[in-house]
């Protein structure tokens, strides 16, 4: 609906005409019309019926989103939209059919044509068409002839628009030997299919409710509703019997003299129909019942139902049609790629095969400077062949001579081994030398803390009380007996101290002997082009010294032994 009232705008010419064509949908469609809104609507339009200002998007917004779809007749419509654009566009010369089949196929080609705009009818659809019209003709259909006239369409046409359509019905190409009646009644039969829902009509026999006499009637099988008239020009309607889900048709046997009789039984009514023959009488039936199960199933009427699907095979196939043209160009697009990669393998082929003949020449002529090479190497390397076996053996005496030179250095070697033993030796002694030099003056130390310690108690006892005077007279006599003990032990001990500083000198003596041999043999070593890196024992470190010579100890013992001799004081005085 939209699209068709989109294209009377645009074969009427613009905003001037608009009004004329609102105010007439308006009318049809029992809409009110608003001339200030269309007049706002165009206020700024330069760009024609389908622009933003355009008259779609005012057609939609004011007219038919406010259309009630039972208030309006859809005849009625298609009538006002064909008295609009039939005068201008169309042409009556030689046309075959009447202005009422005209109308009747310019509706057929609303309901056929593609929803685009500018409308038009592919051949698939023409096709389906000319079918259905040769066949309401009772002919045959002429496959060749219309793929003869499909074949003139062209590869950039995609359909006929509705003057087209309308011509190509109207010159009688596909409805030759055939008369003008014939052919309004197979239009006005497929108009009544496509346009107008009927599923079947006919005239039939219908028992009345009141009277229970029998008349004839036109009869008008649409999906949701049976219609009859008195006659088939559809002038009188007598009534309409309303069909549901819960309706059906079923065979009666004859009675009352009337024969092919059928019963439409209905929710709250049924009706008796006898039709002309058996034939009749099951196409009724069979018909009446297909649509109480489209009505069922919710289904579309059989027609509509076709040209949706046919529209989706159309897509479908488009859509396969695009692709297969997508791939098509990929793959041209490939084949290009390809062509122009062979054609630069080529000639780089040419280019490698010519750079390849030059390296050729280029490779014969360095084989031949390398071969003029290579005997001038052959002489040079048999001179130099010469000259090192001279250098062989003359290497092969000196090898000798260095093994029996290696022999002597591992000689004396092991003569030198000998002497660090004996320096170690030494050494080990003068260690424990000084160990029990060490020994001697820890006793020393404690000897004398005895004696401070003794020394401390006898004043301590003095200036108690002079009462304890003879008590401690005594006890300082037994503290000086002791004393004396202890003198003696200590003079022993600095005697015992003596003696291992003699013995001290001894083995320092001993120690200057070894490493005065040590020495020798390292001049002996060095002398021998120091083949050999003899291993030389480590410097002693700053050694303290007392007051009987060398000390045993290092000075972090010492500052030990301090600490340790002034906390036993401190105890003793306390």
């Amino acid at each position: 609906m939209i699209l068709i009232c989109v294209n009377l705008y645009a074969l009427w010419g613009g905003k001037g005409s608009g009004e004329v064509l609102s105010h007439s949908l308006c009318t049809v469609l029992q809409v009110p019309h608003n001339p200030v809104a269309l007049e706002n609507h165009f206020k700024d339009d330069d760009e024609g019926p389908v622009s933003n200002q355009g008259y779609m998007p005012y057609l939609n917004k004011f007219i038919l989103d406010k259309v009630q779809p039972s208030s309006f007749d859809k005849c009625d419509f298609n009538r006002m939209c064909w008295t609009l654009c039939v005068k201008k566009n169309l042409n009556r010369n030689n046309l075959l059919i009447s202005d009422e089949d005209t109308f009747k196929v310019w509706c057929i080609f609303n309901f056929l044509s593609e929803d685009v705009y500018p409308l038009i009818i592919v051949p698939e659809e023409i096709e389906y068409f000319l079918r259905k019209l040769t066949e309401a003709m009772g002919v045959n259909w002429q496959q060749e002839q219309f793929e003869e006239y499909r074949a003139h369409f062209g590869a950039t046409r995609c359909g006929l628009s509705v003057w087209e359509f309308i011509e190509l019905v109207g010159s009688g190409l596909f409805s030759r030997r055939m008369n003008r009646q014939t052919l309004s009644m197979a239009i006005n039969e497929v108009y009544c299919e496509l346009i107008l829902d009927v599923m079947k009509q006919g005239y039939m026999w219908k028992k009345g409710h009141k009277r229970k006499n029998w008349n004839e009637r036109w009869f008008l099988l649409k999906p949701d509703l049976i219609s009859y008239y008195v006659g088939e020009d559809l002038k009188e309607k007598k009534g309409d019997i309303s069909l549901s889900s819960k309706c059906y048709a079923e065979s009666l046997p004859d009675k009352d003299g009337k024969k092919c009789l059928l019963l439409i039984k209905c929710a709250d009514k049924s009706f008796e129909i006898s039709a002309s023959d058996k034939k009749k009488k099951q196409e009724w039936i069979q018909a009446i019942q297909t649509a109480i199960n489209l009505l069922k199933d919710e289904r579309l009427p059989p027609h509509k139902e076709g040209r949706q699907k046919r529209r989706e095979l159309r897509q479908k196939l488009q859509a396969e049609q695009e692709e297969i043209e997508r791939r098509m160009k990929d793959l041209q697009l490939a084949n290009e790629d390809k062509q122009q990669e062979l054609e630069k393998m080529r000639k780089e082929l040419e280019d490698a095969a010519t750079q390849a003949a030059l390296e050729e020449q280029k490779r014969l002529q360095i084989q031949m400077q390398l071969q003029d090479r290579f005997r001038q190497d052959l002489e040079r390397e048999k001179n130099i062949r010469e000259q090192m076996e001279e250098q062989v053996a003359q290497k092969s005496t000196e090898l000798q001579q260095y093994l029996q030179r290696v022999h002597e250095l591992e000689d004396m070697y092991k003569k030198l081994e000998e002497a660090l033993e004996d320096e170690r030796q030494a050494r080990q002694d003068e260690e424990s030398v000084r160990k029990l030099q060490a020994r001697l003056l820890e006793e020393e130390c404690s000897k004398r803390i005895d004696l401070e310690t003794l020394h401390l108690q006898q004043q301590q006892t003095i200036q108690i009380t002079e009462a304890e005077n003879q008590e401690l007279e005594n006890q300082r006599a037994i503290k000086e007996r002791a004393l004396e003990v202890a003198m003696k032990q200590l003079d022993e001990l600095e005697q015992e101290r003596k003696q291992a500083v003699k013995q001290y000198g001894q083995v320092t003596k001993k120690l200057e002997l070894a490493t005065t041999k040590t020495k020798n043999w390292k001049d002996k070593v060095a002398q021998h082009e120091g083949l050999l890196r003899l291993i030389e024992p480590g410097s002693k470190g700053r050694q303290l010294i007392t007051n009987w010579g060398p000390a045993s100890f290092t000075e972090a013992e010492l500052n030990l032994r301090e600490k340790s001799w002034q906390q036993q004081k401190n105890t003793a005085a306390q």
